[in-house]
């Protein structure tokens, strides 16, 4: 164990804070799997709570081991990855899983473990990687706006297509994530705003097909995305019962908190161990541990712009942004959720909620920040030997002495 702290590089502030908020995570896992113990009659919390602790074990593992990879070689990587993706994510899709009637076609299940694995947010990773490949290579070149289509609109659309019908928020946010990254990358304006168009116009005809001919095009969750919208505007309790629910625990949790463990709406938060545990933390901890865990986001954050300012490579600066960037995106969607900012999306919170694809692929995204961050350490120690025998009496003197 000492020798792996040893060989543990980069920047030493970002391991802290995921350090941090994985250790926090196993005290709202551990207090909001009663529910899932006593209401959904699922396994035991001691259970829950050591399966929560290996997925952690094998998302630090993921971070150790992706840290340790040269982050030029991610470039090649996005590449070989990206069929492997679109496979994953049409075998996905053609299952066709349904969970109490509603479409479910988010998840394989990884043989032998027995974990479900979700490919979306596998896809959406190697799919930034691949966007900050395409500007990085393009950065100084007139970018062309037919060529681009094909070698970064088309397979960024095939990619957002296949996780559309069974995820929509997971299509709109990763969608939003690229056009951010191609604007910071230098990609036109003018051509982004053609890109949008035609990406509403997509989703127009999609929505407008899947509802004309629900038996020619399925497992679609059209639906679903109706209710939410309206349930959100109308604010019905029934219809809205989870947020409903999550707003009762962030009202009665005030300044203070109830204190570890004595959450009262974990018992009827379905998705209180997942989708809503922020609610769950803001009734235990008051609204102290609320800005505690969102000052953590912020202060990861930070240290993601701080790395990608030291990062003297175009594809490196895009890399930590395009894959960093997310990770606190989600963050901030899964609390603005709960607290009733936005309508039920189904995003988890990183590190802290259950769930091992959300966990390992968040690791992943990390490891691959850190190996940025590897590579400026290393380049920061070069610069400071030669900057200390930049004048030639000290060259002389480390010489004969």
């Amino acid at each position: 164990m000492t020798q792996v702290f040893k060989n543990i590089k980069g920047d030493k502030t970002s391991w802290a804070i995921i350090a941090v908020l994985a250790i926090f995570s196993f005290l709202p896992v551990y207090s909001a799997s009663t529910n899932l113990v006593y209401v959904a009659g699922n396994g035991t919390t001691l259970g829950h709570l050591v399966k929560h602790a290996v997925l952690l074990f094998f998302g630090f593992a993921i971070i150790y081991g992706t840290h340790k990879i040269p982050y030029r070689y991610f470039s090649g990587f996005s590449v070989l990855l990206l069929p492997v993706v679109i496979a994953l994510l049409v075998f996905t899709l053609a299952k066709g899983t349904l969970i109490g009637g509603a479409n479910a076609s988010r998840w394989i299940q990884i043989p032998i473990v027995g974990v479900g694995f979700q490919t979306s947010t596998f896809a959406v990773v190697v799919l930034m990687m691949y966007v900050a490949r395409y500007l990085s290579k393009n950065k100084d070149k007139h970018i062309n706006f037919k060529e681009s289509i094909i070698y970064l609109w088309i397979p960024v659309s095939v990619v957002l297509m296949l996780i559309l019908p069974a995820n929509f928020s997971t299509t709109a946010i990763a969608f939003f994530l690229v056009l951010v990254l191609a604007f910071l990358g230098g990609y036109p304006f003018k051509y982004l705003i053609s890109i949008i168009g035609a990406a509403v116009l997509v989703l127009a005809i999609f929505v407008i097909s899947a509802k004309a001919f629900p038996d020619t095009i399925k497992n679609t969750r059209i639906e679903t995305w109706n209710n939410r919208i309206e349930n959100y505007i109308s604010g019905g309790s029934e219809e809205n019962y989870q947020a409903e629910k999550a707003k009762i625990a962030i009202a009665s949790g005030e300044i203070r908190g109830k204190g570890p463990g004595k959450s009262v709406q974990k018992n009827f938060l379905p998705q209180s161990s997942s989708d809503f545990i922020y609610a769950i933390i803001v009734e235990e901890f008051g609204l102290a541990g609320a800005i505690i865990i969102l000052f953590l986001y912020l202060f990861l954050l930070f240290r993601i712009i701080i790395i990608a300012t030291k990062t003297e490579t175009t594809f490196g600066v895009l890399l930590v942004l395009g894959v960093g960037i997310p990770i606190i995106f989600q963050a901030m969607v899964n609390m603005a959720v709960a607290v009733g900012l936005f309508p039920v999306t189904g995003q988890p919170l990183p590190l802290i909620s259950t769930g091992g694809t959300s966990i390992w692929m968040t690791c992943f995204a990390i490891g691959i920040v850190l190996s940025v961050s590897v590579f400026n350490v290393q380049n920061e120690k070069e610069t400071d030997i030669k900057t200390e025998f930049e004048n030639p009496l000290d060259i002389l003197h480390e010489a004969v002495g």
